[in-house]
């Protein structure tokens, strides 16, 4: 009963929000599309809710840099300066309108939503490690094994580090690559359970935003080809096949591809993911909504409905939030692992 009561509870925290910007549009058709783009995107705003065309937001601080003048400006969404505007053909990018009518974009440093909730998470990481090392420096290696938070903590590392890391880039190479697969596992699994809060300080659709996984992508890249040894060159550029594939070149052509291609596969797979959950929560959400806005009978037949799912996609988006850092540390490790292949004679 304890655990139906707080399942209720997360879905009408997840309602929430929405109801209040449906109340907004009283009197309109229900623009699902538009509500789920919406949630999905930045901004320069936290939005919380809305209630009767009154909202309740966080303004976050504005940094651009004048393509014109090469003037810096600080400021707010409600305050842009004269010449600068929001372009909705450009996801809502801040643009400039220059003396001779063109537009361009300016310098943008901006904190918004996703920025603010990368900060969050790092300070939550922060909180996390910090107080484990807190834990261990009282104590020595005679001392009980850590149980509770500290002990489900160490769990995760240890199966990490040595089911994953270690297996993957084998005994001599692992340690140098365990601390950067390690931060991004904890980076990628806090960011997705924070981002499924509704409501302040989660929400933000961090790992559903490609830059972001490009970046991250981009981080795996590099480990792989700045480290890799000759051997892993050696398969690309002169691989262990028939003389004639080797001066067409057909392999190698192939095998650099590949060099691309792993990296932009961890990329899409963990964007199209989270985005794809968190837009089929949003969706449903705005089904109950729609439901009873056709009526009471349409109104119970979808509700009913939209409830069952809602509660079944947030108990397996608590499950693909590991699931995708797990993965995304596993193929990372094994393509740099593929990078420090042994010299068979």
């Amino acid at each position: 009963m304890k655990h139906f009561k707080s399942l209720i509870l997360l879905l009408l925290t997840v309602m929430l929000p929405l109801s209040l910007h449906a109340n907004e549009q009283e009197g309109e058709a229900l623009n699902i599309p538009e509500i789920v783009l919406e949630h999905l995107a930045d901004s320069y705003e936290w939005h919380i809710a809305s209630f009767e065309g009154k909202h309740l937001s966080i303004p976050l601080p504005i940094i651009i840099k004048s393509a014109q003048t090469g003037e810096w400006h600080f400021c707010t969404e409600h305050s842009l300066p004269e010449g600068f505007f929001f372009n909705a053909e450009a996801h809502g990018k801040i643009y400039e309108k220059m003396a001779d009518g063109t537009v361009e974009r300016p310098l943008d440093l901006s904190i918004t939503r996703n920025v603010l909730q990368i900060w969050i998470v790092v300070a939550v990481l922060l909180l996390i490690f910090l107080s484990c090392a807190n834990w261990y420096k009282k104590r020595d290696k005679t001392s009980q094994a850590p149980g509770g938070f500290v002990g489900a903590i160490e769990m995760l590392v240890v199966m990490i580090n040595n089911d994953v890391i270690k297996s993957s880039i084998g005994e001599k190479h692992y340690k140098k690559y365990a601390p950067y697969l390690l931060t991004v596992f904890f980076f990628i699994m806090v960011t997705n359970l924070v981002g499924l809060l509704p409501i302040f300080p989660g929400g933000a659709n961090v790992t559903g935003n490609i830059n972001i996984t490009f970046l991250l992508a981009f981080m795996t890249f590099l480990a792989i080809n700045l480290f890799g040894n000759k051997e892993y060159w050696k398969e690309i550029f002169w691989p262990d096949v028939p003389i004639f594939l080797k001066a067409i070149p057909i392999m190698p052509a192939i095998e650099l591809f590949g060099v691309f291609t792993k990296p932009f596969a961890l990329m899409i797979r963990l964007f199209a993911n989270m985005m794809a959950g968190h837009a089929v929560i949003l969706s449903f959400t705005c089904v109950i909504f729609l439901g009873w806005s056709m009526g009471v009978g349409y109104g119970l037949g979808l509700n009913t409905f939209s409830i069952i799912m809602l509660l079944f996609m947030n108990a397996l988006e608590l499950l693909v939030a590991f699931v995708q850092a797990y993965v995304f540390t596993m193929l990372s490790a094994v393509f740099i692992g593929l990078a420090h292949k042994e010299h068979h004679g």
